[in-house]
């Protein structure tokens, strides 16, 4: 009798075949008809009323957004192939409404280097923006915006000199070019000292776990009752994100920074008219800590009060003069803690200086005039 072969061995002997034919025959399988309970979407489980907290975080996003801004930072530059200048982006970063007048704050790192910049409000509305006026020592900068004042809600203004560690707060920005962005923590430390974009000292900063990350720059942070207290600036970050360390220029010193800039386009700090000499001139001569003149502008504050600075005689040899040791009873040790203590005054206001010669201390009465 003649031997057959049935179709699945044969196809054993080749296994590609064999596999295709096996999913053939599961794909033509009929599948298990599905009840209609089995089609329909899960019923909602209700959640109830929002807690309290969440709910005062809701408000409060709700009342201070619409102040909050985002920057975009524009540069000229020429195009390869037509040749035409075009304003194209250079960074981005937040800023908030300061008046009804128009006036935008920000930080200066965030504008630095710009020639131009845009206001994108929170209804997406997008406006040219005209820069006011800068103070780098601060990271502060002033833009101007024309729109209708209803567009415009000015943020309120509060006080940093009455924070407590661990008191609730917020922050509003444009993280990574986001729109609109709430983070929460609480005030981390008090009286931290960062280095400005321009290696000066900005003293009397607010520490906070709020996250920040870049684009924040310039925002706000808000304390529980939607007011202003700081302007987010700088992260401590070895990755340049949000590590639980970023720091806010606290608003007193805003306050008193930001009117002047609009009233005068620059911050004019007061002057004594002095030059410091370094700190190892200071060591050589085992001077006490402070302000080491080595020169005196001629018909300046300091030359009025009769201080002398330090200078050598035609051989050579150091002549004594004054160290600057205090201004109204506040120590000063460097060139960089008198001019802070400068800038919390006005031009034509008189200060008491503590001036060592010679290993005499002395008070001396100075009228302070504009830098130039």
């Amino acid at each position: 009798m003649q031997q057959t072969t049935s179709f699945l061995p044969r196809l054993g002997r080749q296994p590609a075949l064999a596999l295709l034919f096996l999913t053939l025959l599961l794909a033509l399988a009929p599948l298990p008809s599905l009840g209609r309970e089995d089609r329909a979407a899960r019923a909602v489980t209700p959640r109830g009323p929002l807690g309290a907290e969440e709910q005062a975080h809701i408000n409060l996003f709700k009342r201070t957004s619409p102040s909050v801004v985002h920057i975009t930072a524009l540069g000229a530059e020429r195009d390869l192939f037509t040749m035409n200048v075009e304003q194209v982006p250079r960074g981005t970063g937040t800023g908030f409404v300061w008046d009804t007048g128009g006036h935008i704050v920000t930080n200066f790192h965030v504008i630095q280097g710009a020639n131009a910049a845009t206001v994108t409000l929170s209804d997406q509305t997008t406006l040219e923006a005209r820069l006011v006026g800068a103070f780098p020592d601060r990271d502060l900068a002033v833009l101007h915006v024309q729109a209708p004042p209803g567009k415009l809600p000015p943020l309120n203004i509060g006080s940093s000199r009455d924070l407590q560690v661990g008191q609730r707060v917020y922050a509003i920005g444009n993280p990574f070019g986001l729109d609109q962005t709430l983070t929460t923590g609480i005030v981390s430390a008090l009286n931290r000292e960062i280095e400005s974009f321009n290696s000066r000292t900005i003293r009397g900063v607010i520490q906070t776990d709020a996250a920040i990350n870049p684009g924040n720059s310039g925002g706000p942070l808000l304390d529980s009752a939607g007011r202003l207290i700081g302007v987010n600036t700088q992260i401590a970050s070895p990755s340049g994100a949000s590590a639980g360390i970023g720091f806010a220029i606290p608003v007193d010193e805003v306050n008193r920074i930001v009117p002047r800039l609009i009233r005068d386009g620059r911050f004019v700090r007061p002057s004594l008219g002095i030059s410091a000499g370094a700190t190892n001139l200071q060591r050589a001569l085992r001077l006490p800590r402070g302000v080491v003149l080595v020169r005196v502008t001629e018909r300046g504050p300091a030359d009025r009060a009769g201080l002398v600075p330090f200078r050598r005689d035609e051989r050579g040899l150091v002549l004594g003069g004054d160290v600057i040791t205090a201004i109204n009873g506040e120590a000063v040790a460097d060139m960089d803690d008198l001019l802070s203590q400068l800038e919390q005054r006005n031009p034509g206001e008189v200060v008491e200086l503590s001036v060592w010669r010679n290993g005499q201390l002395r008070k001396v009465r100075v009228v302070l005039s504009a830098s130039p």
